[in-house]
This record gives C-alpha cells, structure tokens and sequence, in this order.
C-alpha cells in the first residue's frame, strides 16, 4: 500500500502549465516598467510558483502537521541567513 495518496496525471500536468504560464508572466512583467515595483512583482509570482512546487510535487499538501511546521521553521531560519549575510555584506561596503 502506498504511503501517499495517489494524485492524478492530470492534475499533475495542470500544475505543470500553471508554472510554464507563470514563467511566461514572469518574462513578461521583467518587460514592463513598473519602477520600484519589478522586484515585488517578480517575487510575488516565484513565491506562487514555489508553493505550487512544495505542494504538489514534493506532496507537502497530503502531509502531516508535524512536517509542515518543520518545512516553515526550515525555510524561515534559511531565509533570515540568507537576510543577515545579504545585510552585513551591504553594511560593510564601502561607497564611493
């Protein structure tokens, strides 16, 4: 008996042409000029894309509790290393 629950191959490959669709979208608003909001739009469509990806294709969705709260934890302590290390590198640069 699996441990997962099977998903379909269409649901898979619905998910697979939201992400090429949202890649297409991504392309698209890197032409627009939207000034000092391209950063948060670019961001804002990775960050849907990359939930997708932890849902579905790495079954995030049918998971325990327990392993949720431990994807979050995880990804939020990589991401404040990721914050303190860009921080300190901008703090010490010296601008001429």
């Amino acid at each position: 008996m699996s441990a997962h629950p099977s998903s379909s191959l269409k649901l898979y490959f619905g998910i697979w042409i939201t992400l090429l669709a949202c890649t297409g979208l991504t392309v698209w608003a890197a032409s627009l000029d939207l000034g000092r909001f391209n950063a948060a739009v670019a961001l804002t469509i990775a960050t849907f894309k990359a939930i997708l990806v932890a849902l579905f294709f790495m079954h995030l969705k049918g998971a325990s509790e327990k392993l949720s709260k431990l994807v979050v934890v995880a990804s939020l302590f990589f991401l404040l290393i990721l914050l303190a290390l860009s921080m300190s590198d901008y703090a010490t640069r010296t601008w001429t």
